[in-house]
């Protein structure tokens, strides 16, 4: 029980925006899709939908420099090889890292557009197949929408 106390008081305490910083070193494309591909079953599908949305807009040329620093940042403590809370400690593993993930993607919302959704959600297809409808896929974006009609 005391070990369950200590992730949970270290889950508590994550600064995302210390995270972010400390990860940037650690981004790469290719440890970025060596991570998801290893871990989606773990990250979820809403975790490699937001780590897509994030690194598909970083890729994307629009996307300012401050933007893409901390989504260096976070891809980045994605795949850190040590986390605040291990990655193989069932259920608590990804924790921090879906922190800083969540928050990272509503500090560029803003810079996550329509086609840097239709490729998170194309790339989400060759993932996961038939198992998912991206249509499906709940967008950060859709709360802060008008309500059309």
């Amino acid at each position: 029980m005391e070990e369950k106390k200590t992730y949970q008081q270290r889950l508590k305490n994550l600064n995302p925006a210390r995270a972010i910083e400390r990860g940037r070193a650690y981004f790469s494309e290719k440890e970025f899709g060596e991570k998801v591909r290893a871990y989606s079953g773990r990250l979820g599908k809403k975790g490699v939908y937001y780590s897509l949305l994030l690194f598909y807009a970083f890729k994307n040329p629009d996307t300012p420099k401050k933007a893409k620093l901390t989504i260096a940042g976070a891809l980045g403590y994605l795949i850190l090889p040590v986390d605040a809370i291990p990655d193989l400690i069932p259920a608590v593993g990804f924790a921090d890292d879906s922190a800083v993930i969540i928050y990272a993607v509503y500090q560029v919302l803003s810079h996550i557009n329509d086609d840097v959704r239709a490729e998170a959600k194309e790339r989400m297809k060759k993932l996961f197949g038939d198992s998912i409808n991206v249509d499906d896929l709940e967008d950060p974006h859709e709360s802060d929408r008008p309500a059309e009609g």
